[in-house]
């Protein structure tokens, strides 16, 4: 049985990962120590995607393992998958050298 269905890296994320593929309308709890969220799945969310914990208006930095991976494209409700239809990646460029990580 799978205990933990989503996984947050990083108190400051604003994402959550699943670890399994998840189904819209389940309602997934996803922790990293004292810190909890209860989320209802707005849609289905692949197995290693990233889905909203909190609501991310238009332009703000999509956070994961505490930094910025890009910007939300639209408002992303809390609950909603996050990937390259409603978030532009910073993987590269001015974030990579600002934040130390090589190419």
């Amino acid at each position: 049985m799978l205990r933990n269905k989503a996984i947050i890296l990083n108190s400051s994320d604003n994402v959550a990962t699943a670890l399994t593929d998840l189904a819209q309308g389940e309602v997934i709890i996803a922790q990293l120590g004292d810190l909890r969220y209860e989320t209802t799945l707005r849609e289905d969310i692949p197995f290693g995607h990233k889905f909203a914990l909190r609501d991310i208006p238009r332009g703000s930095p999509v956070l994961k393992y505490g930094l910025p991976i890009g910007n939300a494209l639209a408002d992303i409700p809390a609950g909603a998958w996050v990937h390259v239809h409603n978030c532009r990646s910073r993987r590269f460029g001015f974030q990579r050298k600002h934040y130390g990580l090589k190419a």
